[in-house]
């Protein structure tokens, strides 16, 4: 009995799983990130990144963002819309990474956690395929140089160009 049970719980979490909108690619901006975006209905989603810190100025690390965001809050939808649609969406949620630092160049490791914001305008075209423009501030604490203080550099390093592919 158990075993038809697990059967068909699985069955219908993959079916409302499969129903939904989801959409996968990159974000390229201060922090280049994997992303997922997974629907909840037409007015919400959730918005997993995994972000990437690339060896140019700091060394190497990783990080995350996890944002649930609502899709034309204010039910104020962008009213241009031709072949495709534009959506804008904001949301709340949390970021965490870590960076190794590059000790041939002076830098030390660091990490920061806190709060993420994530704002931002889309465009579905009318193939699945979708373009976005979003900012994630974070805000909250970490390390820089040994010293535990406030995450300076997790407000303005969010500003990313999105593609993505829809399913």
């Amino acid at each position: 009995m158990k075993k038809y049970l697990l059967i068909a719980v699985l069955a219908v979490a993959s079916l409302a799983a499969y129903a939904q909108p989801r959409a996968v690619g990159v974000n390229l901006g201060g922090w280049s990130s994997i992303s997922y975006q997974h629907g909840f209905g037409e007015s919400n989603m959730l918005d997993v990144a995994a972000n990437v810190i690339l060896p140019i100025n700091s060394g190497v690390g990783v990080g995350g963002h996890v944002t649930y965001d609502w899709i034309d809050p204010f039910n104020a939808p962008v009213p241009w819309n031709e072949k495709g649609e534009w959506h804008w969406y904001m949301g709340v949620g949390g970021s965490g990474g870590f960076n190794f630092g590059d000790q041939n160049r002076g830098y030390n490791s660091w990490w920061y956690a806190g709060v993420a914001g994530h704002i931002g305008i889309e465009y579905d075209f009318w193939f699945p395929f979708q373009l976005s423009l979003d900012w994630r501030p974070s805000l909250g604490v970490g390390t820089h140089s040994g010293n535990i203080g406030f995450n300076i550099p997790g407000l303005w390093g969010g500003i990313q160009l999105g593609v993505r592919y829809k399913f």
